[in-house]
């Protein structure tokens, strides 16, 4: 019986997998291509979530950090949710919808890459992030799942995952992640 139940998860999975495969090649291409040309701008890659989308962003920019595949130079990325004083005292004194924002203030430029992570779309704290993000005129990106929510309507570049089971969505996103990370390493370690 729990076979039966594992293995209908994972047909679910294959089948959001493949319809990424399917719809959102292009989008994953745009994403990598934006971050490559932020390099070889000067610029950062900053990214930010709620809970596995937290856990999302951390991996991420550590994969730009530290590596991949290839041994190479570090890149400039940096997650904005893993300071807890920061969020914390922020979160207390001016309201967790401003956690990310704040710091998109504080450390983001013109040259910079923003990417925004949640599963709905409608994460207030990180549409907040990315309308500061837009002002400060940084290119910014959604990876989201459903239809998109807001975060498609505000973001520069939208990868959204049409799944509303929100596992899905997270294995989808670090999936597109590590694919962005293998092309950007290998076109900078050239």
């Amino acid at each position: 019986m729990m076979k039966d139940q594992i293995s209908k998860i994972l047909a679910v999975h294959e089948q959001v997998c493949q319809n990424v495969a399917k719809n959102n090649i292009g989008d994953i291409e745009k994403v990598a291509r934006a971050i490559i040309n932020c390099f070889h701008q000067g610029g950062k890659v900053i990214f930010f979530g709620n809970g596995g989308s937290a856990s999302d962003a951390q991996h991420l920019a550590t994969e730009l950090v530290c590596r991949l595949k290839l041994e190479r130079k570090a890149l400039p990325a940096m997650a904005l949710n893993t300071n807890t004083s920061l969020l914390t005292a922020q979160g207390n004194d001016y309201g967790f919808e401003t956690v990310f924002s704040r710091q998109i203030e504080a450390f983001a430029g013109k040259n910079d890459v923003v990417i925004g992570i949640s599963t709905s779309g409608n994460s207030a704290n990180v549409l907040k992030a990315i309308v500061t993000a837009n002002k400060i005129g940084c290119l910014t990106i959604g990876f989201s799942g459903g239809d998109g929510g807001m975060l498609a309507k505000t973001a520069g570049i939208n990868f959204v995952v049409s799944s509303n089971i929100t596992q899905h969505v997270q294995e989808m996103h670090i999936t597109a992640g590590h694919i962005v990370c293998e092309l950007v390493e290998e076109a900078l370690a050239k």
